[in-house]
C-alpha cells in the first residue's frame, strides 16, 4: 500500500510539473526593437533624398498590445541643400505613432500622424515659394492578405513648399513570402502636391523589391524604382535628376 500511494504521488508530482512547463509565459504588455541599416540610394516615394548617394539609417520603435505604436527613425539626407538650395538641412527624424487594429480575420487597419523633421533646416530663409521643409501628415491604411492599401495627406505645408497643404499620396503594396527566407514587395503609389502650376509636382511611382531574411536580425534587399515625374520640377540644383529609375541595395540589422 505504502508503494502504491508513492507511485501514486510520484505520478501526481510529474504531472503538474509538465502543465506547469507547457504554461505559456504571459505576453509581454508592450515590445521595443531597434534598427540600423545602410542603403545605396535613399529614395522616399522615388524621389532621391541624398541625390542618389548611401545613406545610414536607424530607428526604434514601441508597440503595446492593445495596438498603439510610437517611433522614431533618422537618415543622412541632401535634398534640402542640393534641391532646395538652403545651406542647413543634412538630417531627416521622423516621428510618428497610431494604432493598429483587426475589422476581421482578414483585414486589419493602421491610422496615424507622421511628423517629418529636419532640424535646423534653413530652407525657409530663402523666402519666395520656400516655406520649412518639416512637414506632417496623417495616414489611413487598411490590409487585406499580403495587401496594403494607404492614404496620406499633409495637414500643412509639404517639404519646402508654400500653399500646398492638403498634398495627398495613395499608395497600393503587397508581400509575398517567397520562402527560404526570401519575399517579393510591389509597390505602386501616386503623388499629388497642392497649388503646383500645371500639376507639374504629380507622378506616379513603382518600385519592386526582392528581399532576403538573413539571420541572427539581419536582413538584406534589392529594389528596383521608378516614376513618371516631370524632369524638370524634380532636378536638383546640380543639374541631378533626382527621379529617375534607380536599383538600391539595402543591408539592415534588427534587434
Amino acid at each position: 500500500m505504502k508503494l502504491h500511494h508513492f507511485t501514486l504521488s510520484l505520478i501526481a508530482l510529474i504531472a503538474s510539473t509538465a502543465a506547469v512547463s507547457q504554461t505559456k509565459a504571459p505576453e509581454p504588455p508592450y515590445t521595443l526593437s531597434y534598427n540600423v541599416g545602410l542603403t545605396s540610394d535613399y529614395r522616399f516615394r522615388g524621389i532621391a533624398q541624398t541625390s542618389t548617394d548611401p545613406a545610414l539609417q536607424a530607428g526604434v520603435d514601441f508597440a503595446h498590445k492593445s495596438g498603439l505604436y510610437l517611433g522614431a527613425w533618422g537618415s543622412n539626407i541632401s535634398w534640402i541643400k542640393d534641391y532646395v538650395g538652403a545651406t542647413e538641412g543634412s538630417f531627416e527624424l521622423d516621428l510618428y505613432g497610431g494604432y493598429k487594429g483587426s475589422i476581421s480575420k482578414d483585414v486589419s487597419f493602421d491610422v496615424g500622424v507622421i511628423g517629418y523633421e529636419y532640424p535646423g533646416n534653413k530652407a525657409a530663409d530663402l523666402g519666395g515659394s520656400y516655406v520649412s521643409a518639416n512637414t506632417t501628415e496623417v495616414y489611413a491604411a487598411l490590409t487585406y492578405g499580403p495587401a496594403t492599401l494607404k492614404y496620406s495627406r499633409s495637414t500643412g505645408n509639404f517639404f519646402a513648399t508654400a500653399d500646398t497643404s492638403g498634398s495627398s499620396y495613395l499608395e497600393l503594396a503587397a508581400t509575398f513570402d517567397l520562402g527560404g527566407g526570401y519575399s517579393l514587395t510591389p509597390h505602386v503609389g501616386h503623388q499629388v502636391i497642392q497649388n503646383v502650376p500645371s500639376n507639374t509636382g504629380d507622378y506616379t511611382d513603382y518600385a519592386l523589391t526582392l528581399g532576403k531574411d538573413l539571420g541572427s536580425g539581419w536582413s538584406a534587399s534589392v529594389a528596383v524604382m521608378g516614376t513618371d515625374a516631370n524632369q524638370k520640377f524634380y532636378t536638383d540644383s546640380k543639374g541631378k535628376l533626382l527621379s529617375d529609375s534607380a536599383l538600391a541595395v539595402g543591408l539592415k540589422y534588427s534587434f
